[in-house]
């Protein structure tokens, strides 16, 4: 068995930077240069799933449970799991989509991890942001934002989709069967993460189980930045954060001893 592929033992330099910088590249040209709509479809997928939920939404209640809103108030929980998800989904391919470049030794696996993160939440941010700004500008909201909720619960979500992402691309390569395992596993995230609900509007016991959803805090915090008479109390960054720390560092220690091993499969 080879040896594992330490990290640069010189940091990040320059060299670093150029390989995720060419793996950046690469990525924007076949993943999004290549199908018709390319970066659009990014954009239309998310805002078709806010806009029917809204809809369906409307017709059986007569206002949703925070605002006027029913396109915001879906937007801040439906774009929460859309950027966990895609990361954690992307960011656990990262191995298997430039397993041909890493055998190259200029380009170490961290190097791909750390592309395909930079790449895919650049575009899931801006997708946030122009869906958000349309809805507000679309239905003339007017509002006073807190920024720094809205920009903390933003950060924590793309590092929770990073960290479960690093542990993923482990699974992914060493158990292919998690793929299809993650998106049952996921699916039901869909329910339980605050997207058509309030978590103070639900039973005590439903309360007491769907705490420890990391994203029901994420999902809360968003709503607290958008919503000024929203003051969510359930929140705990701390528990967000060991949601975040341990499988990325589960994860990164397990690529760094069987990185060869995986990519030799």
């Amino acid at each position: 068995m080879e040896p594992p592929q330490p990290m640069r033992a010189q940091g990040f330099g320059l060299a670093a930077l150029r390989s995720v910088g060419a793996l950046v590249l690469r990525e924007m040209s076949t993943r999004y240069g290549r199908r018709p709509g390319g970066y659009v479809w990014a954009l239309i997928q998310p805002l078709g799933t806010i806009i029917l939920l809204a809809f369906a939404f409307s017709l059986l209640q007569k206002s949703p449970p925070l605002g006027t809103s029913f396109l915001l108030f879906k937007a801040t929980g439906m774009l929460v799991i859309q950027v966990f998800t895609g990361l954690g989904n992307s960011v656990g391919q990262s191995l298997s989509y430039s397993k041909a470049l890493l055998f190259y030794p200029r380009v170490s696996w961290i190097d791909a991890v750390i592309a395909r993160f930079l790449l895919n939440t650049l575009v899931l941010l801006c997708v946030v942001v122009i869906i958000l700004s349309g809805i507000m500008i679309f239905e003339g909201i007017r509002t006073v934002l807190d920024w720094p909720k809205i920009i903390v619960s933003a950060a924590m979500t793309a590092a929770l989709g990073l960290g479960v992402g690093c542990f993923n691309c482990y699974l992914f390569m060493r158990y292919p069967v998690w793929q299809n395992i993650w998106g049952i596993v996921t699916a039901p995230l869909f329910l339980i993460s605050g997207i058509v609900f309030l978590y103070e509007d639900l039973p005590l016991l439903a309360q007491k189980v769907l705490w420890y959803n990391p994203l029901l805090h994420l999902t809360g915090l968003l709503r607290d930045g958008f919503y000024p008479v929203y003051t969510p109390s359930y929140i705990s960054l701390s528990y967000v954060g060991a949601w975040i720390l341990i499988p990325m560092v589960t994860g990164l220690l397990l690529l760094r001893q069987f990185n060869r091993d995986l990519i030799n499969r």
